[in-house]
Order: C-alpha cells, then structure tokens, then sequence
C-alpha cells in the first residue's frame, strides 16, 4: 500500500491529498476494491482521521473549506505533492515548484476529490487504487 500527500492549488486554492495506492494483493478471494477499503480503514482508524467516504471509495478530510469556487474537470489545477508508501517512504514528490496540468488529464482520484474542495481549501484525500 502506498500513500501520497498533495497540496492543490487551483488559481489560489491549496488542497494537501491523501493518495492511497493498494498493494497487489494475493488470491484472498476479496476484490481488489474491497482490500484497498479495508485498507483505506485500517489507516484512518490508525491515523485518528475524521474521513469522509464518496460512492466511489474515495476518502477525504476537508481541514480547510475554502472560499473560493470549486474546479471542475474542464479547468486546470496546480498542485505540489510529495508522495509517500504507508511506512512512511517518499515515492514521489514535486521539486518544491507547483505543476499545473488539466484535471481531465489526471487519475480518477483527483477528479472525483480535487472538486471536493473550494479555492483556498485544504485537506485530505485517500484514493483506492
């Protein structure tokens, strides 16, 4: 299992995400989908995280709402994000300058949960792979 955080910003906006990526999981005869919750579970329990949980699996913590309007998949965002493995190991991360890409161009994570939040808004997303 690996976990990114994220800082989001679109225009103004700042969102720091949660990136959950699940582990391949041997025949448990469990769906992929249903270990990454279990998952996902685990490290909010473990985490003391006050998550919310879409239709989709997705998890998200919203620590700052935001004033600002809400993107949508037809505008582009800039983010800075570091990306970590649930032990704590950076995988990826930005150099410390933002990038700014289209939201339609990115994994379904981000374009369910980045409109999650308001410009100027911060928080959490934990994505199952």
């Amino acid at each position: 299992m690996a976990i990114a955080r994220y800082l989001y910003r679109q225009k103004q906006m700042r969102l720091l995400a949660l990136l959950l990526l699940a582990s391949l999981a041997a025949g448990c005869g469990k769906s992929q989908f249903d270990i990454d919750q279990e998952e996902i579970e685990a490290y909010v329990a473990d985490n003391n995280l006050d998550a919310q949980k879409t239709e989709s699996g997705l998890w998200y913590v919203i620590e700052v709402e935001g004033s600002g309007d809400r993107p949508t998949l037809q505008d582009e965002v800039t983010v800075l994000y570091t990306g970590y493995l649930t032990d704590g190991t950076v995988f990826d991360q930005t150099s410390g300058q933002p990038i700014t890409f289209p939201l339609a161009n990115v994994i379904k994570g981000w374009q369910d949960g980045i409109p999650l939040f308001r410009e100027g808004g911060n928080g959490l997303l934990i994505i199952p792979s």
